[in-house]
């Protein structure tokens, strides 16, 4: 199934989202709607919240469908380690139309849980490491506009207010 994902304005998107405390059949369905929903939108990550469920679960898969291997389930994600800088052009799901150049760290390890509640770590680069910090940033109530200055914060958050009041939002 694919959920329509939940856009800026949204309060779930600005909430910290509750644990995943049940690791079962319908956990599995949700995160096989999950990465249907984030292909359909042709994203390379998507967190619970983004689908109006307040949960601590994501998926990605920065290959877009390349490697089966590089699908990632993350259950209550942590990030234990970070490393280095890089600046990239960043964009996301809930704020389709914008991107942003967002300093984040280059070397990321996550701790979380996989779809049987083991916890595991993973440490990935560049794309990777953008990912785990962008999606877990969704979990703890945060958008990626958080990481801009305020003026270009404001800048669009005015511009999705306007396309707000002329229904295209």
């Amino acid at each position: 199934m694919i959920y329509p994902i939940v856009k800026f304005g949204d309060p779930v998107l600005e909430k910290t989202a509750a644990p995943v405390t049940v690791f079962d059949d319908d956990l599995k369905k949700l995160v096989d709607d999950m990465f249907e929903s984030m292909y359909a939108a042709h994203g390379v990550g998507l967190a619970a919240p983004q689908i109006g469920i307040s949960k601590r679960l994501a998926v990605i898969d920065v290959t877009f469908k390349e490697d089966p291997d590089a699908k990632l389930v993350l259950a209550n994600p942590e990030i234990i380690h970070t490393e280095g800088r890089q600046s990239q052009n960043e964009g996301c799901l809930s704020i389709p139309e914008f991107r942003e150049p967002v300093t984040r760290a280059r070397k990321v390890t996550v701790r979380a849980q996989d779809l049987d509640g083991r916890f595991y770590e993973k440490t990935g680069e560049d794309l990777l490491a953008r990912a785990f910090l962008h999606e877990t940033d969704h979990l703890n109530g945060k958008l990626y506009i958080s990481h801009l200055s305020a003026l270009k914060r404001d800048l669009i958050k005015r511009k999705i207010r306007k396309l707000m009041k002329a229904g295209e939002w």
